[in-house]
């Protein structure tokens, strides 16, 4: 089959593309190399430097075309608070217009990639029958995107599936951007001999998945002819951590031996954010292939091979007063 893939040059996309090329797939995509870097995409793909924003250039990209994954994202929850404008148009603006441009070129399916922010204030483990409570710009434009896509898709007959993965962990993630990937963030400070910082108390409770285990779901959502119309967490309910637990054990990979220091809580940062995972089990035989300490390990080795290095602030704040962290408005990273 022909996949185009957004965001390939990203973390989920280059990973999605490597393994859709094992199985003997075209592969294509673009990227516009705002979080992705071209190296990061596998030999045999091709890839269009181009934003998702260009309804001409997507729509010429999607000519052809079976399935588009649509990975492409500025994933920064927490920023979105303070650059609303900035994640709104990366966001649901970007996907619309690709969503637009797969329909016209009469592309067969389409896969989204949404993200647990959708779910917000529920009680964890989120489901995937809960109402949608976004608490933040960020999820509210996913939600946006996924109504969208439901509503246009009802309307031209294009076959979907929503996918949400959730803090995704491993190779060729991006662990030099300061408002994004947490456990990145702290093995990249410690690997350089910089204490982790933490917003808060510390006992926001996560679970963190690892890609490889990811991309298994979202090729059966995107190949498999039987699931479709399907809304999936992808990602595990189990290997809960806070994040003062994080902080010690990615201290604990390095070998850094200062305690983390504390800063105040973002503003709508949801404490718990556990998805469950008995849906992705059932229709997807999802698995969970590696436990934390593994992903850690993974993840650290990743960052010690391309070399510890300087985060970069290359997305302006746009509203910057007495909420927003000092991590950032300060470049304390």
């Amino acid at each position: 089959m022909k996949i185009l893939i957004t965001g390939i040059a990203g973390f989920l996309g280059s990973n999605l593309a490597a393994r859709l090329l094992d199985e003997g797939h075209k592969v294509l995509g673009n990227d516009n190399l705002m979080g992705g870097k071209l190296e990061n995409v596998p030999k045999g793909a091709t890839v269009l430097t181009s934003d998702c924003c260009d309804f001409e250039a997507m729509k010429a990209l999607c000519k052809g075309v079976d399935v588009v994954i649509h990975c492409a994202a500025t994933a920064h929850e927490g920023l979105s608070v303070f650059s609303p404008a900035f994640i709104t148009k990366n966001n649901y603006q970007a996907s619309v217009t690709t969503m637009t441009a797969a329909i016209a070129a009469n592309v067969k399916r389409f896969v989204f990639c949404s993200s647990m922010a959708r779910y917000g204030s529920n009680e964890a483990p989120f489901t995937e029958d809960m109402e949608c409570k976004p608490q933040d710009p960020y999820a509210i434009a996913k939600v946006a995107s996924e109504q969208t896509l439901k509503l246009l898709a009802e309307t031209h007959g294009i076959e979907w599936n929503i996918a949400i993965p959730h803090n995704i962990v491993g190779p060729r993630q991006n662990y030099t951007d300061p408002f994004r990937n947490v456990m990145s963030i702290m093995l990249n400070r410690n690997l350089r001999g910089q204490p982790a910082y933490i917003y808060g108390d510390g006992s926001q409770v996560r679970c963190f998945s690892y890609v490889d285990d990811c991309v298994d779901g979202l090729v059966k959502l995107a190949l498999d002819k039987n699931i479709k119309y399907e809304t999936v967490n992808l990602g595990p309910d189990t290997g809960e951590v806070t994040i003062k637990e994080l902080a010690d054990l990615c201290a604990n990979e390095t070998g850094f031996n200062q305690p983390p220091e504390y800063l105040p809580p973002r503003p709508k940062e949801v404490h718990t954010a556990i998805c469950s995972s008995n849906k992705a089990r059932e229709i997807l035989d999802y698995k969970e292939t590696i436990d934390l300490k593994d992903m850690i390990t993974k993840t650290a080795d990743w960052i010690r091979e391309a070399g510890p290095k300087e985060f970069d602030y290359d997305i302006t704040l746009e509203i910057n007063n007495d909420l927003t962290p000092k991590t950032w408005s300060e470049k304390l990273m």
